[in-house]
């Protein structure tokens, strides 16, 4: 492929040059809100407040005689974060891991696998714990090398430069001789692999046109399967909360905001927007649909199609019903999503007339064939012929970590690598690692079947055969499709070991727990806005580490110590040696960039954010701009160096499950092919009170749960069919498995779907009784299909699901995963 030239990666570079002369600018430090910096009766209480940041932003952590009692931003947020309230939940609540814990079978040398997720725990020291592990990491590297190895942890755990227990685990296994890893992740696990072949650069994690220009310029905006108010709440360093900031922005110029969506979400209640209800997964048909009429009223631009798109003929040849003689009419796409055919024709004529930005979602790639949505929806863009113009086009990162705020001129952070410098040989075990991999969301069947041969993006995949898994910073027994054959698949390695704060369901199927911290029990540094890269934030130490946790840098660097490597883990240095040097690193990129910082003491003493201002090119950029201003000077890294419309490269692989141009196909589980026995939809929206799985177990649970169950959204028509009453606990089951939820009748949902939001604890009644055990707190993916979107990606496919509902009648089971595990 040629080279991308307007990458992340690029764009920062860019963002900040012609500076060379300027006079330096001063990096501002801001105070944290009035609520949280005076405590009443400060010397009496021995009170103070501790400026942290998580996930959920910048905090001011209130500490009264050595215990939390309160938090809040440290920034005024533009909408009220609740997510920063719950500090102490995290910190003293009853799910926490308190000791290093061994499953009874295990600790006794009972093969039987089956046991775990019901055995009971064996409290050990931490030298016996780490006599444990590291006896065992020996074992099975030496009669099975890297490739018995699994560490493939997803990173939500933490934010932060130094404690991020994906990149320590990794860093840890590298040293000590390999691993086997994953490809892609669940967010984006489709997109992120068709993109490259239609844009020539990943797209999903990328720089999107400043707001600025947006406010300015964009007529309409259309989330289309996108819900900010709720996914940008986070952000995978931390949330500045400046995109949510930007709509606000957006809705008070009384510009036209549109929802496509199965679900009237906490967005398009507080935007006030247009909503448009779509059966769950049919979001092609919709844009085929406004794209046949688009040109059948010969208002699609077919001098953008000529100058910068490869391969439309063919794909109007399908959309024209000329392959399979279907034409995709506006009255074809309402048969099946469920959008009337003269809304269809009249987005298709308002999308055309005004400057619109599409910004997408990434739900609607999560089903099979997830490939074609994104690559629909950047085809009917160039229809529109509206990209790389100011306000137009689409987006695929507006829902996520503030894109499109602009990006600020100054230092971005150092942070702790996978690949230690000191390694020698890297390059082996780099080879080891890239050799195993497989797509993540093919881990159950990896566990499964070692040996076998599956279709990767043009390639091959075997799987290795997995003895032994390490688990640090992630949660798959909830954020895994098909937890039911998950379970059987936990139970093929020999041994299973996690670092966790909390038990989840997860720490509750290993074998070796060890007790880590949360980020407010140590020190560390992190930025804002994935994008954006505003403000360094101060994460300091609110409490010493409860009970007898241990950071996992410091779980990992003993751990290295045992395997005679803890020099090429730790260089040497402290904790707070690697965060100076952090902070050096961004200093010395900010002084180029002609920008003053404090120095690191000063910084760290003055407990508040360092800010960073945009510049007048970062808030008027337009992604595609170059793109479309030469496109010979500034080609697309795809083989024409324009849109691929038409890939030679996908239509070579001779996948039956995706072609060569954006397409149609019908997925197995749909509202359109709903069974008696499984007659509704289901969808699995992201939370709003929480970060997937995480903070499930705090108070915040009080806000949402119903009769202590995880809430399932049901219409009003669907429910009265089935004789549920709001409040009621129903089973909501498949043949793959059965969950109890709380029932909220509403009309906020399309009729013929329900919806359970991702991210509950597992929490199954009579586990290794049943080949189905009921959940007792609604576990989405209990119910979900494990299966790849497609050959091509292999990405997850939750979306594609149908199910029953009913109204439950027999004694309601407690909920006790957020309890403690029983123990010998």
């Amino acid at each position: 492929m040629k080279k991308v030239n307007n990458s992340r990666r690029n764009f920062l570079k860019s963002s900040s040059l012609g500076f060379a002369g300027a006079s330096m600018a001063t990096a501002t430090t801001g105070g944290i809100t009035g609520l949280l910096s005076v405590t009443a009766n400060a010397a009496e209480t021995n009170s103070k407040t501790v400026v942290t940041a998580a996930h959920w932003g910048p905090l001011g952590v209130v500490v009264e005689n050595g215990k939390v009692v309160k938090s809040g931003p440290a920034i005024a947020a533009p909408i009220e974060n609740e997510l920063q309230s719950v500090v102490a939940d995290q910190l003293y609540s009853e799910a926490r891991v308190k000791y290093p814990m061994v499953r009874k079978g295990y600790l006794d040398g009972n093969q039987d696998r089956s046991l775990r997720g019901h055995d009971t725990w064996v409290r050990v020291s931490w030298e016996q714990a780490f006599d444990l592990v590291a006896k065992e990491m020996k074992r099975v590297r030496e009669t099975y090398g890297a490739s018995g190895i699994f560490a493939g942890s997803y990173g939500w755990y933490s934010s932060g430069a130094l404690h991020a227990a994906r990149t320590l685990l990794h860093r840890y296994m590298n040293i000590t001789g390999g691993f086997v890893g994953t490809k892609g992740d669940y967010s984006t696990g489709a997109a992120q692999v068709i993109m490259p072949h239609v844009l020539g650069t990943i797209e999903v994690y990328e720089q999107q046109t400043s707001w600025e220009v947006i406010l300015e310029s964009s007529d309409t905006i259309v989330l289309w399967g996108a819900n900010p108010l709720a996914t940008m709440r986070i952000a995978w360093t931390s949330t500045d909360q400046k995109g949510l900031e930007y709509f606000k922005k957006f809705k008070e110029t009384g510009k036209r905001i549109i929802c496509i969506d199965p679900v009237r979400s906490e967005s398009c209640e507080y935007l006030g927007a247009e909503w448009i209800p779509i059966n769950t997964g049919t979001d092609v048909p919709l844009m085929l649909g406004i794209a046949h009429t688009l040109v059948n009223e010969n208002k699609h631009d077919k001098e953008f199609l000529k100058n910068y798109t490869t391969g439309y003929d063919k794909f109007e040849e399908y959309l024209l019903g000329k392959i399979d003689n279907q034409p995709k009419t506006a009255e074809w796409a309402e048969k099946i999503c469920g959008v009337p055919a003269q809304t269809i024709k009249q987005l298709a004529a308002d999308f055309s007339a005004k400057r619109t930005m599409l910004m997408g979602g990434w739900g609607m790639q999560r089903q099979r064939h997830g490939e074609q949505s994104h690559w629909m929806m950047v085809t009917l863009a160039s229809m529109l012929g509206q990209i790389g113009l100011p306000g137009g086009g689409f987006g695929l990162s507006y829902h996520y970590s503030n894109g499109g705020v602009p990006t600020a001129r100054g230092g971005i952070l150092g942070s702790i690598t996978a690949n230690p410098s000191t390694q020698a040989g890297a390059k082996t075990w780099l080879d080891d690692v890239s050799k195993f991999s497989f797509p993540l969301a093919r881990i159950s069947d990896a566990l499964l079947n070692p040996g076998k041969t599956i279709q990767y993006n043009g390639t091959e995949v075997t799987y290795p055969d997995i003895k032994l898994i390490y688990w640090a910073g992630g949660n798959p027994f909830v954020h895994h499709q098909d937890t039911n054959t998950m379970v059987k698949a936990w139970q093929k390695p020999e041994t299973i070991i996690v670092n966790e704060v909390n038990w989840t369901p997860t720490a509750r199927m290993a074998d070796i727990v060890l007790p880590a911290t949360t980020s407010y029990e140590r020190n560390d540094l992190t930025m804002s806005g994935d994008y954006s890269m505003m403000n360094i934030f101060p994460m300091k130490q609110v409490v010493e580490p409860q009970f007898e946790a241990k950071s996992d840098y410091d779980i990992f660097a003993e751990l290295a110590k045992r395997a005679g490597v803890e020099e090429q883990f730790t260089e040497g240095k402290t904790e707070m040696q690697w965060l100076k040097g952090f902070y050096e690193t961004a200093f010395n990129a900010a002084r180029a960039n002609r920008v003053l910082m404090p120095k690191f003491d000063d910084f760290w003493n003055e407990n508040k954010p360092i800010t960073f201002n945009p510049t007048d090119s970062a808030k008027k950029w337009v992604r595609y701009a170059e793109f479309r201003e030469d496109p010979l000077l500034n080609p697309l890294g795809t083989p024409s160096g324009k849109i691929e419309i038409y890939s030679n490269t996908i239509a070579k692989m001779n996948y039956d499950d995706c072609k060569g141009y954006p397409s149609w196909m019908e997925p197995e589980e749909f509202a359109g092919n709903v069974t008696a026995e499984e007659p509704l939809a289901l969808v699995t929206p992201h939370p709003y009170y929480r970060l997937h799985s995480q903070l499930a177990h705090t108070s915040l649970r009080e806000k949402y749960a119903v009769k202590d169950r995880e809430p399932v959204l049901i219409h009003k028509d669907d429910a009265a069919a089935r004789g549920i009453a709001n409040g009621d606990i129903v089973r909501v089951f498949n043949k793959r498995g059965q969950v109890l939820t709380g029932a909220v009748v509403t009309d906020g949902v399309i009729k013929g779907t329900v919806a359970i939001h991702e991210g509950a604890w597992y929490d199954p009644l009579d586990l290794g009784q049943t080949e189905r055990p009921l959940c007792k707190n609604g576990c989405a993916n209990v119910l979900t299909r494990d299966e790849g979107t497609s050959k091509l990606a292999q990405g997850n496919s939750p979306n594609t699901c149908i199910v029953q509902v009913e109204k439950y009648t027999g004694e309601v089971p407690e909920v006790t995963v957020f309890k403690q595990p029983k123990t010998a």
